[in-house]
């Protein structure tokens, strides 16, 4: 008998918790222009679950819970944008970071000054280079030929850090040895990279 294998097809939705779902419809309908798929309330009154269309088959969920408690930042999600000062974007385990939404390498600047335009507060475009630990820093202020991916950060209405990623090219096919929960890996050797 034969193992089988599972083949994903992607993502298909994604799901978070709101604290009030009008002000979510209308942050991600009418200041990122996603289109609402589907909202419906749950059985019992106890909440409700509404679906935003990311593109591709793929999308947004929120929940709405009655007795949902407060937002956590810092524990449940990110307490700061990535490159912005005050901190650092972690997170607790179990917790949901960002979510990244693929966009045009050739709109990331215009749709970064249309959301600031809309009111948005985004961080600046991060040129992300596609470099191997240790050797040169990760993000770069102008684009050059190792740059991989560009991107921006902000926050949605409850403080869940979204990003706005365009890949300029293939990265490089490499991956660091992971870390165990001491942050030590296999080779006995620390996170490394550069400061």
């Amino acid at each position: 008998m034969s193992e089988q294998t599972i083949q994903l097809k992607g993502l298909h939705h994604l799901a978070l918790v709101c604290k009030d779902m009008e002000r979510t419809v209308e942050f991600y309908t009418r200041k990122l222009g996603m289109k609402l798929n589907k909202g419906f309330d749950l059985d019992h009154g106890y909440g409700q679950h509404f679906f935003f269309d990311m593109g591709g088959g793929q999308e947004l969920a929120f929940f709405w819970f009655r007795d949902a408690t407060k937002a956590q930042p810092g524990i449940a999600s990110a307490a700061n944008l990535v490159g912005r000062a005050g901190g650092t974007i972690s997170s607790a385990h179990g917790s949901m970071n960002h979510v990244a939404f693929a966009v045009a390498p050739e709109e990331i600047d215009s749709y970064r000054e249309l959301l600031i335009s809309r009111g948005i507060d985004c961080t600046p475009v991060v040129n992300h280079d596609d470099v191997v630990t240790g050797e040169d820093a990760r993000t770069a202020g102008q684009i050059t030929d190792r740059t991989w991916l560009r991107s921006f950060y902000f926050y949605d209405p409850d403080g869940v850090m979204l990003e706005f990623c365009a890949t300029l090219k293939p990265g490089v096919p490499h991956a660091d040895l992971p870390v165990n929960e001491k942050g030590i890996k296999a080779n006995g050797q620390p996170i490394t990279g550069t400061p």
